[in-house]
């Protein structure tokens, strides 16, 4: 799909990318979400550009991802997808800075693009860089929500481990948690990914002669540099709080354990006299014995009773 974005306008309009295609002289943004190769071919021609691959997207070198050639600026970072969904995942969006114009490419539907389109016009956006930077500054806080509402589902894990009655099913804490982990280190890659990004964009001429460009792009570097701390700190929370979870599993694991384990050594005294008086021979000195019965049950009480005061004086009950 080929989406522009033209000089104060407040949402995207969608046109057809065929060969032969130009963008008006208004146009800031030009805005490929899954496009086809014809639109691909179209958009490489008008600009005189070559766009990277999906390949070269998902490739970690920085040469693949940061370069500048034909005197435009590449630029590819991986985002977060549906950050608020069951399944989050990371996907591959590229920033090219061209003859004043923004081009981004992409194959996920991300909201901070949809967000940032309707408030381009207010932001009073009308170039390239100023479209890029806003853009940039719309997935920074995009990704701080993110961080916010897996921060307040890490405390309320918090609470309920801490808080919740003996014998509780621990599966769905740490269920949440897992998936908490999994979220906040999506995220905090994705910072890390932006990050080199921010740095690499302070070369694009568009940004380095623009002192209001400057100041927004170290702007939003420090932003980048804080959520990419608290990301870390989170992530160590919710590793402690797994440690913790699992722990209390142990600790009352342990303590079943113990109990019956109790149980076992006080029942294995009178078992004993039970099977010694049992045992099917003839000759037994207390058989005929009228006292032998109500003795031998005497004797499974106390034998009974004595481990547990011994449990008890030794502390371990």
């Amino acid at each position: 799909m080929l989406n522009v974005l033209r000089r104060g306008q407040t949402a995207f309009q969608t046109e057809a990318g065929v060969a032969g295609w130009r963008p008006d002289a208004d146009v800031i943004w030009i805005d490929l979400n899954k496009p086809t190769r014809e639109e691909e071919l179209a958009v490489e021609a008008a600009l005189g550009l070559q766009l990277p691959t999906v390949e070269e997207m998902e490739a970690l070198e920085p040469s693949s991802r940061l370069y500048q050639e034909a005197g435009a600026t590449f630029m590819t970072a991986t985002l977060l997808a549906r950050g608020d969904g069951d399944a989050p995942f990371s996907t591959p969006a590229t920033f090219v800075l061209a003859a004043g114009r923004l081009v981004t490419l992409r194959y996920e539907d991300l909201r901070a693009f949809t967000v940032f389109a309707g408030h381009a016009a207010e932001s009073g956006t009308a170039s390239g860089s100023a479209a890029l930077l806003g853009l940039l500054d719309a997935i920074v806080e995009r990704l701080a929500q993110v961080l916010d509402l897996t921060g307040d589902r890490v405390e309320a894990a918090s609470t309920s481990i801490f808080k919740r009655p003996q014998g509780g099913d621990f599966r769905p804490l740490l269920t949440g948690l897992a998936q908490a982990q999994s979220v906040t280190s999506l995220t905090r890659t994705c910072l890390v990914s932006l990050a080199r990004l921010l740095s690499f964009a302070g070369l694009a001429l568009e940004i380095s002669t623009d002192a209001d460009c400057k100041a927004h792009l170290e702007s939003l570097q420090r932003d980048t540099q804080s959520l990419t701390d608290h990301a870390s700190h989170q992530s160590g929370h919710i590793a402690f709080l797994l440690d913790a979870a699992l722990g209390l599993i142990n600790i009352e694991q342990n303590g079943i354990i113990k109990f019956f384990s109790v149980v076992a050594v006080v029942f294995m005294p009178p078992t004993l006299i039970a099977s010694i008086y049992g045992m099917n021979f003839d000759i037994l000195p207390e058989l005929h014995w009228r006292g032998g019965y109500p003795m031998a049950l005497l004797a499974m009480v106390v034998a009974a009773i004595l481990p547990v005061v011994w449990f008890k004086r030794r502390g371990w009950l």
